[in-house]
């Protein structure tokens, strides 16, 4: 299991810049890395922008800071940096508050091996 500490960013609206927040915890256990490496290998081979891997919030060990509060929906969101197509994922998610898009930085995929 790989546990992430990762910095957090929150934008309310579509037109607001993101704000940032403290930073998120959370642990990628086997599954979810195996899936983050499927949906890398998926990208690559269908040239496909994005992929989304839901979450399971009773499953998941998942930590956010007093200035996020709870969050819910959340997902891992896999897409292809486009210098050399590797990898990166990031949780995506929307504060329980308010349902602001709470989203951690990107982290590439083959750093979970």
């Amino acid at each position: 299991m790989n546990t992430l500490t990762i910095e957090g960013w929150l934008k309310s609206t579509s037109e607001t810049k993101p704000l940032p927040i403290e930073h998120i915890h959370f642990r990628v256990n086997e599954s979810y890395r195996l899936l983050l490496e499927q949906a890398e290998e998926q990208l690559q081979e269908t040239q496909s922008g994005e992929l989304f891997i839901p979450v399971d919030m009773d499953t998941m060990e998942l930590e956010t800071s007093d200035d996020c509060g709870p969050i819910r929906d959340c997902q891992f969101r896999v897409y292809l940096r486009p210098a050399d197509q590797r990898g990166l994922f990031h949780l995506v998610a929307n504060r329980d508050s308010d349902n602001s898009l709470v989203y951690s930085n990107s982290v590439m995929v083959d750093l979970l091996g």
